[in-house]
Parts: structure tokens; C-alpha cells; sequence
């Protein structure tokens, strides 16, 4: 159920705007345009003259750079070239916004910028006026005179300088104001020298500082160089373990010299050993001279010549001697001779290779003796070797360290200079002496103050239109329907007759009369609004409209209509009855329908209705919890809410709902109709709240149907 109210007070937000009656608001500030007027012309001519009687101030404006400056020239042992160097990131800009405005840098400015006094500057400058001088006295306040004048001008000095970054960028932006033009130019440009040269003092004081800490340490380290490199030669030479060519120990050198002498022993030994083996298997197989060491021998050259000549001879001799003849066996002999001269040559060069190999195998015997005694030597070295090195890694170490030490000594020297460390800044920008003036700023500062001022005294004037329409109305009636025309007018005083009706009423002044009258629905609003008690804070008025029943007289129905006109108002219809056509309240409490399929608008209206629905008024009232959380609901969305009932009803029928009520009212149409009388006398049985007659036409004080005994009652 509260979701759907929510619903129906979304659409009354959307048609609220409807209410507010701009005409009459018009008409009400033409009729107060003077206390428009006024104030904003008073104000445009106040600021004019303000304008004029504030000292003009001028600003001058000055932008630095920040970029390293470092080059290959200012720093020879780093890569890159200019401003290659660190970056400026958003932290680095705002520290150095905060070195501009340092205090050192101040009062160096100052200095120089020539502040102190200067009457706009200094304090101290000229005599005390009144004010002050009793400042002083009663304590309040130091006497100028008792602080130096840098400390008398910081004040001023910080009000007038702005320093800040520009965007996104690494530009910082000096501004410096002053009532002279030059002087704020001038101090910009100050400003801005000075922290350049504060940056160049900064960094030939740490290239100071470090050539002199270098020059106190290289000192100290170089003769720890030198002793331990010492300690290196010495324990060299104390060991034997002198260094020869390619960096290594002598006796590493040895060890290598016998293996690859052992190593071409071997080969040898191998060599000869296979030469002469080929060389005895080809005499055995009569290829002496395929060998190559034999057929080169100058001995078996020679005898190969004189076999073939002999052969040359035994063919020619053969032709006419047979190989019996002594001349034929005589060169054979010799032919056989000559082969086994050629076969001993073969045999001593067998046996010349076989002591080669011999000789070879003795030699491998004294290398392998002389390499295992090396072996030994180089094991036994070792030790001595590893202490060796561990005394060159310090030495180096040591080294390495003084010829870094050496080389920052000379940058540092070298930097230690005027010009030789720029500044990680330049100015861009330098400040010109200002022409026009920063403050004030006349058309624009008389423009927003008159608008100002004619705003202001227009949304009074608004305001309390506004508001007026909850002052005007009685003290019993904290609530008012929104959107009524004269709403901030008093209830109109009622004539004495009819505050003689009223008075005839009893229940101690509860019972009271109502005029509807049809022409001016904004009357009939405001004596509604004066007898009604205060709703809960957030709720609208809950009426309960009793018909009188009298022919002819204005319904409940009618009395909603004229509300509508000028509020958001709801009626819940529990007399009609006999029409069960569509749904209404009965299937809203069974949970058959929403607010929004039983909320129905009347035709040509703006007059939202609620029926019994299909199972009658008897199903709406048996269940009084429902009944009055549904009631709450509306009560939260709408402006006025009217539970129609009819004057013949049972107190028990209506007590659920006279209790509920803020006001109870009885649709009399006329005084003289005795039946709505005692219904609202029933009525104020029933409930604490006002209850009221509402009539047609004003009465004219006769036939009222009131006992005589009564009417005096009452006037006593």
C-alpha cells in the first residue's frame, strides 16, 4: 500500500506546480517595486562610490620553468643531454611553490625589493595613529618598533605575493601587487631572481661540501691502496707464485709446458711405432720401395739405378747368350747382390724407427715423472693462490673506490664556480609594469552588487508573500492548503449575527457555521482552515462531511469540488452506496485492487474519488485498523481528504471515523434545517475535533431551530 501512495504522491508532485497562483504574486511585487527600486539604486550608487574611494592595486605576474639544466658540459661523467636529467612531478612543483614563499626567501626579497619603509609595507613607518597607540597600550597589539622591519613587512609581503602553478605544466607563476605599478612589476622580477640565485647558492654549497668531504678522504684511501697492493707483491714472492706471460703462475706455465711435451712424446713414440710396422710388413710382402722414408733414402736411390741398369744389361745379353752363359750368371749375381743391399737399407731404416720409438718412450717416462712432481707443486700452490686473490680483490676494490672518489673530486672542483651550476629553473616570462589596476574591478563589482541587491530584495519581497499566507490564518490552524489565492490575507471578521449563531452552538465552542459560497471559493477555504485542528507534521486535514439531507442543499460532493479548485483534494464517497459498479475501498482493504485502480477523476474535474466498492460500505467499515492506515496513506499525498457519510448513520458507523477527523462538518444547506442541528450535536459526541454547519447562503439570524433555554444558556 505505501508503494502505491508513493505513486499517487509522485502525480501530486507533478501537477503542484499548478497551485501557486502567479498573477497574484505579479501584482504583489508591483504593488512593493519601491522596496525593489530603492535598495538597488542605493547600492549601485554605494558601490560606485566604494569603488572609487579603494586604492587601486596593481599586480605584476612573473613565470619560471622548472627543467633540469644539467648538461654534458656542467656534468661530464652522465649520458643525455640537456635536461635529461630528473623530472619535475606535480610534488616537486608545489615544493618548490613553497621555497618561493619561504621565509629566507622573503626577507632576502624584501631586501632588495626596498619594502622597508615603505608606508603601504611597513608598519612601523610614520607615526601611530590613535587606534593603534591604544592597542598598545591596553596590550593588544606589539608596538612596531619591538620587531626587526623584515619581520614588520612579512605580513604585508605574504597578503601581497601569490605563487602557484599554472595548470597542468611545470610553470609556477609569481604574482606580486602593490598600489604602485613599477613596484609590482619590480617585485615580481625580484622575486623570481631571487630564487633562481637561492637555487645556484644551494647547489655550489653541496658541490662545496663534497669536494671538501672528497678531499679528506682520498687521502686516507690512497695509502690503504698502496698497502694493499703491497701486501699483494709481497705474498706473491713470498710464495712463488710470480706471474709470467698471459697473467698466469710460473709454475702453472710449467705444468702446461711438460704436458704438451709428454703429449708430442707420445706422438712420436705412436709414429715411429706405425712406420715401422708398415715398413717390415711390406719387405715381407716385396714393396720395399712403396715405402716413402725408404724410397727417399739417397743410398737406395742409387742402388734402385744400378739394379735397373743391370737388368737393362741381363735383357740385352739374353738376346744372344743363353742362361747358362758365365756372362748371364755373372749379372744375375750382381742383380741378386743389389737386391739384398736394397732389403738391408729397408732393415736399418726399420730399425732406425724403432729406436726413435724407444727414445720416445724414455722421454714419456721422464715427462710423466716431471708432470706428476709439477702436479704436486701446483696442488700445494693452490692454497696460496686463494688467499693471493682474495688480498688482489681488495686491492682493486680499494682501487676502483679511489678512482671514483677522484673523478667526483675533480666535478665537484670543477662545479664549485660562479655559473657552473644553473639553476633548475629559468624565468619565461618576466614581469611589465601592469596598466590597468587587479582590484577593484569597477564595472563588474558594481554590476554584481546592484544584481545582488535587486535579487535579494526581490526574493523578500517573494518570500514573505509566500509565507504570509500561513501568518494571516488563526492560531488554532498550523496547516494550510497550498496554492490559495489571498492565502497570506486574515479570515475575514464575521458579522455579529453570526457570531451570534455560533455562539448559540454548545460543546464548549466546538460547534461552529460555515458559508459555501460558490463565487469565492478562497472564502470558504479560509473559515475551513480556521476549524480544523493541527494534522500530524507531513499529513493533510481529514475531514468527515456528514448531508443533511436537506432538498436542494449542497453535498459533500460540492463541497469537494470547491476544494479542488484551489488544492489537490480527495473524497472518499461512503453514501453512495447502491453504486457498486466499480471497484473502491472495500477491494483496497480485501487486497483485490491498488490505489490506482480505485482512485477515479470526475469528469470535467480535477476532484479525485474513492467509492464503497463492490462489497459495500458495510465491508469498509467492519475493518476500522485498515481503514485508517489507508486514510494515512491519503492523507500523505493529497491536500485535503473529505469521508462522506450520511447524518443518519450510527454513532458506531461513525465513531472509527470521527475519531480519526481533524474537523467534522454537516452539509446543513440552511440554519433552519433541524435534522443537520442534531446530527452535528451527534457528531460532537463522537469526537474532539471542531465540528461546523456548512450553510448555502448567509443566515440572517432568524429561525434557527435552538431551544430558547438553550440560546440563553449560551449568551450568559
Amino acid at each position: 500500500m505505501t508503494a502505491h501512495t508513493d505513486s499517487q504522491m509522485r502525480d501530486a508532485g507533478e501537477s503542484r506546480g499548478d497551485m501557486l497562483d502567479l498573477a497574484a504574486l505579479w501584482a504583489a511585487i508591483k504593488q512593493r517595486k519601491a522596496w525593489i527600486i530603492g535598495p538597488t539604486l542605493a547600492a549601485l550608487g554605494l558601490s560606485f562610490v566604494a569603488v572609487n574611494l579603494i586604492p587601486a592595486r596593481y599586480t605584476g605576474e612573473a613565470r619560471i620553468l622548472l627543467e633540469n639544466r644539467d648538461s654534458f658540459y656542467t656534468r661530464p661523467g652522465q649520458n643525455g643531454g640537456e635536461g635529461g636529467g630528473q623530472q619535475f612531478d606535480s610534488e616537486a612543483v608545489q615544493s618548490q611553490v613553497q621555497l618561493i614563499m619561504s621565509r629566507d626567501l622573503a626577507r632576502e626579497a624584501i631586501k632588495r625589493i626596498g619594502l622597508v619603509g615603505n608606508s603601504e609595507f611597513d608598519s612601523g613607518a610614520g607615526a601611530l595613529n590613535a587606534l593603534k597607540k591604544i592597542g598598545v597600550l591596553v596590550g593588544l597589539g606589539a608596538h612596531p618598533a619591538d620587531r626587526s622591519p623584515e619581520e614588520r613587512v612579512l605580513e604585508k609581503y605574504y597578503d601581497r605575493l601569490l605563487v602557484f602553478p599554472v595548470g597542468k605544466s611545470r610553470i609556477v607563476s609569481v604574482e606580486f601587487t602593490s598600489q604602485d605599478p613599477a613596484l609590482a612589476a619590480k617585485g615580481a622580477n625580484i622575486i623570481a631572481n631571487t630564487y633562481l640565485e637561492t637555487q645556484e647558492a644551494a647547489k655550489q654549497d653541496t658541490a662545496r661540501s663534497a669536494s671538501s668531504w672528497l678531499s679528506t678522504t682520498i687521502e686516507p684511501l690512497r695509502k690503504r691502496v698502496a698497502e694493499a697492493e703491497a701486501k699483494v707483491e709481497e705474498f706473491r714472492s713470498r710464495n712463488g707464485l710470480l706471474v709470467g706471460a698471459n697473467n698466469t703462475t710460473i709454475t702453472s706455465q710449467q705444468l702446461a709446458d711438460l704436458s704438451t711435451q709428454l703429449s708430442d712424446a707420445r706422438r712420436q713414440q705412436a709414429e715411429a711405432q706405425a712406420k715401422a710396422g708398415l715398413i717390415r710388413d711390406a719387405i715381407r710382402q716385396g714393396r720395399t720401395f712403396e715405402i716413402p722414408d725408404v724410397a727417399n733414402n739417397e743410398l737406395v736411390r742409387r742402388l734402385i739405378e744400378q739394379r735397373v741398369n743391370l737388368r737393362a744389361q741381363i735383357a740385352l745379353e739374353s738376346r744372344n747368350l743363353l742362361s747358362e752363359h758365365p756372362r748371364i750368371k755373372e749379372l744375375n749375381a750382381q742383380l741378386a747382390d743389389l737386391e739384398g743391399q736394397l732389403r738391408g737399407a729397408a732393415e736399418r731404416t726399420v730399425r732406425t724407427l724403432e729406436n726413435e720409438a724407444k727414445i720416445a718412450s724414455q722421454r714419456i717416462e721422464s715427462f710423466t715423472a716431471a708432470l706428476d712432481g709439477q702436479k704436486k707443486n701446483v696442488s700445494s700452490a693452490n692454497d696460496s693462490e686463494v688467499q693471493l686473490r682474495a688480498l688482489e680483490r681488495e686491492a682493486k676494490t680499494l682501487r676502483d673506490q679511489l678512482e671514483q672518489y677522484m673523478l667526483r673530486y675533480r666535478e665537484a672542483v670543477a662545479r664549485d664556480a660562479v655559473n657552473a651550476t644553473p639553476a633548475d629553473a629559468r624565468v619565461i616570462s618576466r614581469a611589465i609594469e601592469p596598466t590597468e589596476p587587479s582590484f577593484p574591478k569597477k564595472i563588474p563589482t558594481m554590476i554584481v552588487a546592484t544584481l545582488a541587491t535587486f535579487l535579494v530584495a526581490l526574493a523578500t519581497i517573494v518570500s514573505r508573500e509566500l509565507l504570509n499566507g500561513q501568518a494571516g490564518a488563526p492560531a488554532n490552524t498550523p496547516r494550510r492548503a497550498p496554492g490559495w489565492v489571498g492565502q497570506g490575507a486574515a479570515a475575514p471578521r464575521t458579522d455579529p449575527r453570526r457570531e451570534r449563531v455560533a455562539g448559540l452552538l454548545t460543546h464548549a465552542g466546538r460547534l461552529g457555521q460555515l458559508t459555501l459560497d460558490p463565487d469565492r471559493p478562497e472564502q470558504t477555504l479560509v473559515e475551513l482552515a480556521a476549524r480544523i485542528e493541527e494534522p500530524a507534521r507531513g499529513m493533510a486535514p481529514l475531514l468527515l462531511v456528514l448531508d443533511g439531507g436537506a432538498a436542494g442543499a449542497t453535498t459533500a460532493r460540492d463541497l469537494a469540488e470547491h476544494l479542488s479548485r484551489r488544492c489537490r483534494c480527495i473524497i472518499v464517497d461512503l453514501v453512495a452506496d447502491r453504486d457498486r459498479r466499480e471497484p473502491g475501498f472495500s477491494e483496497l482493504l480485501a487486497g483485490e485492487a491498488l490505489f490506482s485502480d480505485i482512485i477515479m477523476r470526475e469528469p470535467g474535474s480535477r476532484l479525485h474519488r474513492i467509492g464503497p466498492g463492490h462489497a459495500g460500505r458495510d465491508a469498509v467499515l467492519a475493518a476500522p485498523d485498515l481503514v485508517e492506515v489507508a486514510l494515512d496513506a491519503l492523507c500523505e499525498t493529497y491536500d485535503w481528504v473529505l469521508v462522506a457519510a450520511a447524518s443518519n448513520d450510527d454513532s458506531a458507523v461513525l465513531s472509527p471515523l470521527a475519531g480519526r477527523a481533524q474537523a467534522g462538518l454537516v452539509m446543513a444547506g440552511t440554519a433552519s434545517n433541524g435534522h443537520a442541528v442534531e446530527a452535528a450535536y451527534r457528531l460532537a459526541d463522537l469526537t474532539k475535533a471542531p465540528v461546523s454547519l456548512v450553510l448555502d447562503q448567509p443566515h440572517d439570524g432568524q429561525g434557527l431551530p435552538f431551544d430558547a433555554r438553550e440560546r440563553d444558556a449560551a449568551e450568559a
